[in-house]
């Protein structure tokens, strides 16, 4: 290892691998630098990379650390190393863009140096960029809900994932939730694999209504959502031995079923996950051993059609699918019939939009630091009506602009008095993501 000032240069594989700033502190709390993300990735890189390996991958960018602001790359940086491999990924805009495909520790730790804390690999393999061979379910619980419930509903996920003969391999997601991945045959399209985890998403909320959710509106959401988008083309997920952005570094960590109910997600951290990998190996080492079918699956989700269930909405910047719901909250819905002349001069029914729940917008922030904020002024001017929210109330939402992530910050009025419901006013931050 070579070393000057500002440089560290390592040796990973026979490559060298310079690291800039290697005594930046990228967790200041939990005092670990940029070199020692680097250093972890290297000691668990057989298991990160059979998460991240081999797949395009997009370059999630903290390069203030984990406390500053992150964007999204997904072009591959002009200036690479001559080894590192890319490949051409299209995506639903109709756009392309050349990407990392790491294979190797090297190309981890040179994605470190770029500030990426976690990885985010799509769930297709360089060689076949139509086919996933990964279905992702992703366990979000909605604020308030607690490990217990959301392990719960991962043993509910199990035994659907073993009725349809599924293999799920779970870890957690290093931040709140769950991940379970399902190895697959690459037969199926981005939309079939979608189309077979909102099944699940159904089929888990058939079996536990009360505490689990396929709903995709935030106003609507109870307990753990099961965010069947999460398998539409050009979305990624955290993989495996990624390491998150809190306080303490935490990792999102395989495990077993059993080890499942029985963790602390906060005990895989960056200074512990080594050791473990050292002394038990990767959990999910046999994952690519068994992949599925999802024949049986897709049936469910046939007859779930033929019952009236068909498509769920899509994330708002996708195209309108064939057989989609109306793409607009319930709380803006259309319910009270009016007339409307078409251009033709052909009278139409419309409908006047009738709140189904009672939301106020707060703010809309460049950060979240700075959104929250504004919460906190609105409940100071609001104190009665900030006492009656539950935690789900506060909808809190990363939005993607232009070329930065935003947020956007929604109050649930629904548990206030409707005689103390604070009126909609002029938002607290009136970000304009699409002017920058």
């Amino acid at each position: 290892m070579g070393s000057s000032k500002n440089r560290v240069t390592l040796e990973v594989g026979g490559r060298e691998v310079s690291v800039s700033s290697p005594d930046k502190l990228y967790f200041p709390k939990a005092g670990h630098t940029k070199l020692d993300l680097v250093r972890y990735y290297l000691a668990v890189a057989d298991g990160a990379l059979r998460g991240a390996g081999d797949r395009p991958n997009v370059l999630k960018r903290y390069v203030d650390g984990a406390e500053g602001e992150f964007f999204f790359q997904k072009r591959a940086p002009a200036s690479r190393p001559e080894w590192l491999e890319t490949v051409v990924l299209r995506f639903p805009s109709g756009r392309e863009a050349e990407e990392i495909v790491p294979r190797e520790p090297a190309a981890l730790a040179w994605m470190v140096n770029l500030g990426c804390l976690d990885l985010n690999p799509h769930p297709v393999r360089a060689s076949d960029l139509e086919h996933p061979d990964e279905l992702r379910i992703d366990l979000d619980p909605v604020p308030g809900v607690e490990w217990p419930q959301i392990i719960e509903v991962a043993k509910v996920v199990r035994s659907t994932l073993e009725d349809f003969e599924l293999i799920g391999w779970p870890k957690t997601s290093g931040s709140r939730g769950v991940h379970v991945n399902v190895r697959i045959l690459p037969r199926w399209t981005f939309a079939e694999v979608r189309r077979a985890a909102l099944a699940i998403a159904r089929e888990v909320e058939r079996r536990a209504p009360a505490i689990a959710t396929s709903k995709w509106w935030k106003e609507e959401r109870h307990g753990v959502f099961l965010d069947y988008n999460q398998n539409a083309k050009d979305r990624t997920v955290a993989s495996a031995y990624s390491v998150r952005p809190t306080a303490d570094a935490r990792v999102s960590a395989p495990v077993t079923w059993e080890e499942l109910e029985a963790c602390d997600p906060a005990d895989f951290t960056l200074a512990t996950v080594p050791a473990r990998f050292a002394e038990l190996g990767d959990p999910h080492a046999g994952i690519d051993a068994v992949p599925c079918s999802l024949e049986h699956i897709l049936q469910l989700s046939a007859q779930q059609e033929a019952e009236g269930q068909g498509d769920a909405p899509w994330p708002p910047h996708y195209a309108k699918a064939e057989g989609e719901p109306a793409r607009v909250a319930p709380s803006r819905a259309r319910k009270t019939p009016r007339k409307k002349t078409d251009g033709d001069g052909t009278k139409k029914t419309a409908g006047r939009r009738v709140p189904k729940h009672p939301l106020v917008e707060i703010a809309r922030a460049k950060t979240k630091a700075e959104a929250l904020a504004g919460l906190e002024r609105w409940k100071a001017r609001h104190p009665e009506a900030a006492a009656c929210l539950e935690p789900a109330d506060v909808l809190v939402d990363g939005m993607r602009g232009r070329y930065t992530t935003w947020t956007r910050i929604r109050v649930n009025l629904q548990h206030v008095p409707e005689d103390q419901r604070p009126a909609q006013e002029p938002l607290e931050s009136d970000y304009d993501p699409w002017k920058q």
